[in-house]
């Protein structure tokens, strides 16, 4: 572990070092999938952080932007959101304005008001290719999300329907997906059901249109409750 350097005779130049060091671990980790190590760096790195603002207002590292944003991503995706916004108390007004720390940012208000297509959008506008390990994880919390409450408030819808509220790309996506996350869920004649059909009565279609407004109603009150 490394170890901060002290006393009044510390140099910055071997504090950012340290720093640089650490940064360098946040990356690999995210590249290597092991949110563990992740953790490890992010908890080591914030002394050195504040290290450098107590010694300098303006000093700053080349990657520390980055590494600010990656961590709140890892907050957003694990719904810590209490210390998401401890975390955007510490930030100054140059990091919030950074792309790397106000793309979650913009992502945390979309996803508190129900706004799942432009979180989706979002896949594509990343400010660093390391940001889609924890969009990946990202969406599929949305898709829960929506999952959770079309569950309980439908009884029956098509397949189509299905996969358009849920934001997949094709039935075999939606049917993987049940398979892996929804075992309960039948799927009969190109219909999806959430509840066995009564015996000796057969399932009715709910309009399409009325069907997809409704449930992301849902989905919105949903979010703004949690």
């Amino acid at each position: 572990m490394l170890e901060i350097p002290t006393g009044q005779g510390a140099p910055i130049e071997s504090i950012t070092l340290a720093a640089n060091a650490l940064e360098l671990g946040v990356l690999l980790s995210v590249a290597d999938d092991d949110l563990d190590a992740f953790a490890r760096n992010i908890s080591q790195l914030k002394p050195y952080y504040a290290a450098l603002s107590a010694a300098n207002n303006t000093a700053n590292t080349e990657r520390k932007c980055h590494v600010l944003g990656l961590n709140l991503m890892n907050l957003l995706v694990d719904n810590r959101l209490s210390e998401f916004h401890a975390e955007l108390e510490l930030l100054t007004d140059d990091d919030a304005k950074s792309s790397y720390v106000s793309f979650p940012i913009t992502l945390e208000r979309q996803l508190m008001v129900g706004s799942y297509d432009e979180v989706l959008a979002a896949q594509s506008a990343v400010p660093d290719p390391s940001y889609n390990f924890f969009m990946e994880q990202l969406l599929e919390t949305v898709r829960d999300s929506i999952a959770d409450c079309v569950e309980v408030s439908y009884k029956v819808m098509k397949l189509d329907d299905a996969v358009t509220m849920m934001k997949f790309d094709s039935v075999s996506e939606l049917q993987e997906y049940i398979q892996e996350k929804r075992e309960d869920w039948i799927v009969e004649d190109g219909r999806l059901m959430f509840q066995p059909p009564p015996i000796g009565s057969k399932a009715v279609d709910i309009p399409s249109q009325k069907l997809m407004g409704q449930a992301l109603s849902y989905a919105t009150e949903l979010e703004r409750i949690v």
